[in-house]
């Protein structure tokens, strides 16, 4: 495998301005508002932050593996050309041998009447109708070698495999393509941790061995410091903070950042720590900052305005009036909420 130097790397996808949005009977649910973020080749990026701030939708619409009545705007550029432009053919013919996707939940995506290898069979000849079937047993084996799984288990089923087998199977069936971008979308979730270790370390092994750019979607931030080189904190459909995983876990800039860093276990943890109140309704999120409400740095220009994202320092952007820019913001605006304040913008 021939390495690419960091300084050398090429940009896989570049995301600008990418909206997504549910229709309701009660109103369209903004999921994804507004993110842009970009990864190298051989990159890997942590998409971190609580359950339902919109990282699976935004997975998705990457994708374009949304359910139907579902929309998307915005722009996701892929070798020079904007995915979201393309036709269902054009788009289809690209998922699989480009970019790629592992779910969650493996035994929702496997088929328990089919065997392993008719997996793989399948998964190649959509994209390959002519390739032979021993190619295909030749490259689902070499894929499964490098899981960790013996051929052995070729002509096995779904059921008949462990979790953490599951889903290296899933891994497998993701790669066995070799796409430039792959969306990781919990790929550790219900795992204990020895299997959680072993599937972070494939992951990783992995995105080496192909150079492909991995956006990492998970809750676990142990995880995004161990194997990714960069990170982006999602809250109620925004990107709120970007950097390096060392920048940030180090120097939180961002409340939201900085709270679930607090809220995180580990063998030093006293004492459990947790953020006040919820997320916002995304049907009609209310002016301001979306954190505002349980923000313990919440300051009057919070509840008014919009933050826009600032450089952050250390290199990424941050959205946070406590960064600025300054000149946005209005006088006494810096004046910090009153706590009826606070209480009756979570309360609406």
């Amino acid at each position: 495998m021939t390495t690419v130097e960091p300084d050398s790397r090429r940009t896989v996808v570049d995301v600008q301005d990418l909206r997504v949005w549910y229709g309701t009977t009660r109103g369209a649910i903004r999921a994804v508002d507004g993110v842009s973020l970009s990864l190298r080749q051989g990159e890997t990026m942590g998409l971190v932050g609580e359950s339902g701030c919109g990282k699976s939708t935004l997975g998705r619409g990457l994708m374009g593996l949304l359910p139907a009545g579902a929309k998307r705007d915005g722009q996701v550029i892929f070798h020079d050309k904007d995915i979201l432009a393309m036709d269902a053919k054009e788009s289809y013919r690209l998922r699989g041998p480009q970019i790629g996707m592992i779910f969650q939940e493996p035994l929702t995506r496997l088929n328990p009447l089919m065997r392993v290898s008719q997996h793989f069979e399948e998964t190649l000849r959509q994209h390959d109708p002519d390739i032979s079937k021993e190619d295909c047993r030749k490259r689902a084996l070499d894929m499964l070698r490098l899981m960790g799984i013996p051929p052995t288990r070729y002509r096995s089923y779904p059921h008949e495999f462990s979790g953490g087998m599951r889903q290296r199977l899933m891994i497998a069936l993701a790669l066995v393509l070799q796409p430039e971008f792959v969306v990781a979308d919990e790929p550790t979730t219900s795992l204990d941790v020895l299997v959680e270790a072993q599937i972070v370390a494939i992951l990783n092994d992995m995105r080496h061995r192909l150079n492909s750019a991995l956006l990492l979607i998970t809750h676990n931030l142990g995880i995004v410091a161990e194997v990714c080189d960069r990170v982006s904190v999602m809250y109620a459909g925004r990107i709120v903070e970007q950097g390096t995983v060392q920048d940030v876990f180090s120097d939180p800039q961002h409340p939201y950042t900085r709270e679930l860093l607090r809220s995180t276990i580990s063998l030093s943890t006293t004492g459990l720590n947790y953020i006040p109140g919820a997320p916002p309704d995304l049907i009609d999120p209310e002016p301001g900052c979306r954190f505002a409400p349980r923000c313990p740095n919440a300051m009057v220009v919070c509840s008014q305005r919009n933050p826009v994202p600032v450089p952050r320092d250390g290199g990424g952007r941050v959205e946070c009036w406590l960064h600025g820019p300054d000149h946005l913001i209005p006088a006494g605006g810096t004046q910090p909420l009153q706590k009826e304040e606070i209480r009756a913008a979570d309360e609406a």
